[in-house]
């Protein structure tokens, strides 16, 4: 990648269902290692924009590039592989696995072993699944729960259970993380330790973050700057501060002109 590239790159980009325009003519950038925020009111094509990017969803219009190379019409599995982790507004976990599991899950998609070596029980595949079980400890170690190793997912409190999807989706080793309202249902300590996490996360994996989010108190915290859109559209970018006291912004979210 040229040191001027954008890690992510959002040229015009939309999608269309029927005559509805979801989200419409996007242009967005994301430098590596920046940390930056995607916020606007319900409805305003947060989460279908998310889905964009990870080839849930085909752009009907425009182009989406991760370091130069063309994402469009990828299959998700396969934009996992270029580098884009996600979580989920709605937590995903496999709930009836242990926690352990859930992050050896994600190590799958980078294991060295074959399938034949696993079909056949080769010594190359209890090597490798030793080698991710390993890895995926050390790693809850970083999240704090390498004490619930072998819970089910199910049975952690809230926090954890957010904490636990975060961990499944850096171990994919993402070069780009989306977070989807992550703080979503936690209480006021729950939030602080996850603006905390999200700090470490990015420092510790060299990490680029696009978060979305509805908890101002977060996103003005631990962003660098800020897109705001609104039915669709994006409407503003900037620094926490010129967002904070956009009028444009004012009024998506009051809904009614700012004078």
């Amino acid at each position: 990648m040229a040191a001027n590239t954008p890690l992510l790159k959002v040229d015009h980009a939309g999608i269309q269902f029927g005559g509805l325009k979801a989200v419409s003519d996007v242009n967005l950038e994301l430098q590596k290692g920046e940390l930056v925020g995607l916020i606007g009111p319900n409805g305003a094509g947060k989460t279908t924009f998310f889905n964009l990017l990870t080839g849930v969803y085909v752009p009907t219009e425009g182009s989406i590039s991760l370091e130069g190379d063309k994402l469009r019409g990828l299959a998700p599995h396969k934009i996992t592989k270029k580098g884009i982790s996600r979580t989920f507004q709605n937590i995903r976990l496999f709930s009836d696995l242990t926690v352990l599991d859930n992050v050896k899950i994600a190590y799958h998609s980078l294991a060295k072993h074959s399938i034949f070596s696993s079909i056949f029980r080769l010594p190359s595949h209890f090597s490798g699944e030793r080698e991710m079980e390993e890895k995926a400890i050390e790693f809850l170690k970083i999240f704090k729960l390498d004490d619930v190793l072998y819970e089910q997912a199910r049975n952690l409190p809230y926090g954890q259970q957010r904490r636990l999807e975060i961990a499944r989706a850096l171990a994919a080793s993402p070069k780009l993380l989306l977070l989807d309202e992550p703080a979503a249902g936690m209480n006021p300590q729950e939030t602080e330790e996850l603006m905390n996490l999200i700090g470490l996360i990015r420092e510790q994996f060299n990490l680029t973050i696009l978060l979305i989010e509805h908890d101002m108190n977060l996103v003005m915290g631990v962003c660098e700057r800020i897109y705001v859109l609104d039915h669709g559209q994006l409407i503003a970018q900037g620094t926490p501060e010129q967002i904070r006291n956009n009028p444009k912004v004012i009024e998506a979210y009051l809904g009614e002109e700012v004078s």
